[in-house]
């Protein structure tokens, strides 16, 4: 709690420096041009302490958030015209005052540079993997992306032809191109070790997981990331007891790399995976033996001809399985012989179950239909000779992991190699050699740094028995969840937001305590980093200005203290990127020629300076003070907002 606050007070006054410097920009070139600076104020509020010094009145404000500089002149009596005040701000040339306005933003950019030339010296920043990979780690199977075989592993150069900057492009493009968004990247075979460029246009759509149908994706709903099971901080992280994976022999350091038939690219997939409906089968197809996914579905939803029918309820009562009723058992959508062979595929009785078993965009070769004579002769690794054997088996959802056992995950590389490493840290052939002989009579549970663990299966995440102390926390994360969704007065983000508690309620999950990502080292020069954030501000301020992005989504005060306390909690470096950033947001945003800040008054002293004619003070006046309430009403506005978010995830 203690160092909480302690780094949320650094976090004030790193904010509170770069208004201190901006307005010490102002003073320095006031002063240079001959301008009589009256006052200068470090915070706001009533001075608890003041001095003068060389004629200017310093004080610090009870406020201890930024400052002003008060010049002659700027605030003028109201008989007195501005310009005559010699010494003050209208008195002097508008070359001048164009030095005076400019000089604040100018020392908020500079700032900005020497804050990114002290990080690139500093050697750069650890990050996590997933911030600046160009891997997609899962995709929505309803995007137009995953229709045109776009799949976990494959890769975004460039969106909109504009190179991918980070991960947080894959949320924000979308939310900022309108209907459209044209995606260019490459198609990775892991196999053939080669990749395929595409360039494809495809539409953005309403986010699958957000209760806000105004938060948009084009269906990259994750970037990449590692999936390991590792000490927290250095601390211990036991498997709790009851937990699925407490006796898969899974160890400190494990990156989990297959699942079930599939390369895990994220812990999204992995999630995902895990609660597929779908059998892993071990097949023998002539002289070769080899795996397949298959659906897994309830009887009920299959039109069986009465003789099948009657030899289902055969095996039903071979496997022991009298005490379930045949419609709700889990099957396979094929008629089988006695001893497992595929006689013909059945047909289901809605369509829409039968395009979702066997889409027309499968996940992978692995999904694609058996063939008539294949025999089954594994179901989930466990091996099988009858049909009544599969039927029994094919009850479990049982979870087959492969994990990549190597110390050298740990060690932290340069985000530039960092994806071709996330492919090659192991071998493809290794890892077939382990897959092609599960479920046969001589597994194989090693080859190099692949590991195949033993086969487990996962539970509902309510299922799980936790510690009294930890119970009583999740009984009350839940209540506090559903009074937040009654509250809801759209009846449809209530709709959604229901439908995604349930999910997340009846989910299977591994039980394991945590999953995390390898950290990588991010350094690009100070000029690219500059220009990467100088073009993230451009980018949201085009948004904001034709409309593409809602303002709600921007952060105000509150959240920008927000950003710097929890990145100074991370560490010192990560504390200068973002000063610097905000820094140069600040310098920026200063800028824009909004007659309430330093760019209007640049516009307006550029205008005397090229028709020789003066805006009257009065008419200054006119101009600036609805834009001023407009700013203050927009930062009352963001100031909502953040506290929304603020408290939503307070509770």
């Amino acid at each position: 709690m203690f160092t909480s606050i302690f780094y949320l007070l650094m976090a004030i006054l790193g904010l509170s420096f770069l208004i201190f410097i901006h307005e010490l920009g102002h003073y320095f070139m006031a002063r240079r041009v001959g301008m009589r600076v009256e006052t200068f104020s470090i915070g706001f509020g009533h001075p608890i302490y003041s001095w003068v010094r060389d004629g200017v009145k310093w004080q610090i404000g009870w406020l201890l958030f930024g400052g002003y500089v008060k010049i002659a002149g700027m605030e003028g009596a109201e008989k007195q015209d501005p310009y005559t005040i010699k010494d003050g701000y209208f008195g002097k040339r508008p070359i001048d005052r164009i030095l005076v306005s400019l000089m604040g933003p100018l020392v908020n950019i500079v700032f900005a540079f020497i804050a990114f030339t002290l990080l690139w010296s500093a050697g750069g920043r650890e990050k996590k993997f997933s911030e600046s990979t160009h891997k997609i780690g899962w995709i929505d199977q309803q995007s137009q992306l995953y229709a045109r075989k776009v799949r976990p592993g494959d890769e975004i150069i460039r969106y909109n032809q504009e190179p991918l900057r980070s991960s947080k492009d894959h949320l924000t493009v979308p939310m900022m191109s309108g209907e459209k968004v044209r995606v260019e990247g490459e198609h990775v075979d892991l196999a053939a070790k080669t990749k395929t460029p595409f360039d494809y246009t495809v539409a953005t759509y309403r986010h699958p997981a957000s209760a806000d149908k105004e938060v948009k994706t084009i269906g990259v709903l994750t970037p990449a990331s590692y999936v390991v099971y590792d000490r927290l901080a250095g601390k211990e992280n036991p498997i709790p007891n009851g937990s699925p994976m407490q006796e898969s022999g899974i160890e400190y350091g494990d990156r989990i790399v297959w699942v079930n038939g599939v390369m895990i690219n994220s812990a999204q997939q992995l999630a995902h995976v895990i609660n597929e409906k779908a059998a892993l089968l071990t097949i023998r197809r002539g002289g070769q033996t080899f795996i397949r996914r298959a659906p897994r579905v309830k009887a009920e939803e299959l039109k069986w001809d009465s003789e099948f029918k009657e030899e289902l309820i055969d095996w039903q009562f071979e496997a022991g399985l009298n005490n379930e009723k045949i419609q709700s058992l889990f099957v396979i959508p094929y008629n089988l012989t006695s001893t497992g062979e595929i006689e013909a595929r059945v047909e289901f009785i809605d369509k829409e179950n039968e395009e979702e078993a066997f889409p027309s965009a499968p996940f992978s070769h692995l999904d694609s239909p058996l063939k008539i004579g294949d025999q089954i002769i594994a179901v989930n690794g466990v091996a099988v000779s009858l049909s009544y054997e599969i039927l029994f088996q094919l009850q479990k959802q049982v979870t087959n992991i492969i994990v990549q056992r190597d110390p050298q995950l740990q060690e932290v590389i340069d985000s530039k190699e960092a994806d071709q490493r996330f492919d090659q840290q192991f071998k493809e052939q290794d890892l077939q050699r382990i897959v092609s002989t599960i479920g046969t009579k001589a597994p194989v549970k090693q080859v190099g740094n692949l590991v195949l663990l033993r086969p487990i299966e996962p539970k509902k995440r309510g299922d799980f028995k936790l510690e009294p102390k930890n119970q009583a926390l999740l009984a009350k994360e839940i209540e506090a969840q559903k009074k937040a969704i009654e509250s809801i007065t759209d009846p449809e983000k209530k709709a959604q937001a229901k439908q995604l508690f349930s999910q997340f309620n009846d989910q299977l999950v591994l039980g394991l305590p945590a999953i995390q990502d390898v950290q990588v080292n991010f350094n690009p020069n100070p000029v690219s980093l500059f220009t990467q954030v100088f073009e993230e501000i451009w980018t949201t301020l085009s948004a904001l200005f034709t409309g593409s992005l809602s303002p709600k989504w921007l952060s105000g005060p509150i959240g920008i203290v927000q950003v710097v306390h929890d990145n100074s909690m991370v560490s010192i470096k990560e504390a200068l990127f973002w000063l610097g950033a905000i820094s140069l947001n600040l310098g920026v945003l200063n800028l824009l020629p909004l007659p309430v800040l330093d760019g209007g008054t640049i516009c307006f002293s550029l205008y005397e300076l090229i028709t020789g004619r003066r805006i009257q003070a009065k008419t200054m006046e006119k101009l600036i003070i609805p834009f001023a309430l407009l700013l203050i009403g927009f930062f009352v506005f963001l100031t909502y907002h953040d506290l929304s978010r603020l408290f939503k995830n307070f509770f």
